[in-house]
């Protein structure tokens, strides 16, 4: 049926080409019937010739006369289509562009039918969340900037209203300190599971299943309000440790011109020894920079005698006996013999 119906088209948008080349046989036939030995002659004996060709309105079906017929329908044909393929396009009533506010249906192929399940742009427009949806071509990136004085409304109108969609994970910087106290407890709770069918769950007695999130913070003025961070949990190595010890004292030497490089040197050594004991010796527990700092202030020197051991000599004296190629043990020597050519100078 379809088939028929495109052949049905495609003659009639040629019909007026068909019917041309029709009436162009009758051309064919005054120049057949014209006078004359070459074409020169032919032609100025063509126009007392073509008024008793062109007299009837039925075409000529003799072969030459249907061949110019059929180049003339043909050749028109073929200048129509080059000149509609060649024109230029205007649109008429857009010179100044063609912008406009957009209408719910422009906006409905980027929407997810659930929700829960967008990021909120207005009150009437969001944008899914689904990565793939079925019509690619409708895909976004789910970038939003928004630009606004204080007191606009950046937090409390566009913020807010995206947590508690809560349908991803969240990292929230918080310069008021207001975000965590307003929308802690509800993301303590969390957003309702969702089953199979994408309702939420329910447990035996008909409660709501909840999905809560874990709330982690990072707070720069009050620490006692903030998660900590503790980097002998990631020292698995004696190349861990010298990384550790080297930004230690970078970011602990103050402003203005480094010292001598000889006590940067005795401080990278005894850094070494003591973190490499509390990480192969001290338990878990005690792995931290408190321990670091208990032993610093252990280590009591008396000028008056040389050969007084404070309790992390003695610390490093026992682990010498059970274990002399400790990696604390050798940096811990090195350390002392720096610090004896220091005292005979």
């Amino acid at each position: 049926m379809k088939k028929t119906l495109d052949i049905k088209k495609l003659i009639l948008l040629n019909m007026p080409y068909i019917l041309l080349g029709l009436f162009a046989t009758n051309f064919g036939e005054a120049w057949r019937m014209a006078q004359g030995a070459d074409a020169s002659e032919k032609f100025l004996s063509l126009v007392a010739v073509l008024p008793g060709a062109l007299q009837s309105f039925w075409p000529s079906l003799h072969p030459l006369d249907l061949l110019v017929g059929l180049c003339c329908g043909v050749g028109l044909r073929l200048a129509v289509y080059l000149k509609s393929k060649n024109a230029k396009k205007y649109r008429h009533g857009l010179e100044y562009g063609s912008a406009r506010w957009g209408t719910r249906e422009d906006i409905a192929p980027y929407v997810d039918p659930v929700f829960q399940n967008n990021v909120i742009l207005t009150k009437t427009e969001s944008l899914t969340m689904n990565s793939r949806p079925k019509d690619p071509k409708t895909a976004r990136n789910k970038n939003v900037l928004v630009i606004g004085g204080s007191g606009s409304g950046k937090t409390r109108f566009w913020l807010k209203p995206n947590l508690m969609q809560m349908h991803s994970s969240y990292v929230v910087t918080d310069p008021k300190g207001t975000i965590l106290v307003e929308c802690g407890k509800m993301l303590q709770r969390g957003a309702p599971k969702p089953g199979k069918d994408g309702k939420p769950m329910k447990d035996k007695h008909g409660k709501v299943i909840y999905e809560p999130y874990r709330i982690k913070v990072l707070n720069t003025i009050n620490f006692k309000k903030s998660m900590h961070y503790n980097p002998f949990a990631y020292i698995h190595s004696e190349k861990d440790i010298l990384k550790l010890v080297t930004t230690l004292i970078a970011n602990t030497k103050g402003e203005g011109k480094a010292g001598d490089d000889f006590w940067v040197k005795a401080e990278t050594l005894l850094y070494c020894a003591l973190i490499g004991y509390i990480h192969y010796e001290a338990p878990v527990e005690e792995q931290n920079f408190s321990t670091l700092i208990e032993f610093i202030n252990a280590m009591e020197v008396r000028e008056d005698d040389e050969e007084f051991k404070n309790p992390v000599d003695l610390m490093f004296d026992a682990l010498e006996s059970e274990k002399p190629n400790h990696f604390a043990v050798r940096q811990y020597k090195k350390y002392k013999l720096a610090a004896g050519d220091i005292c005979s100078k």
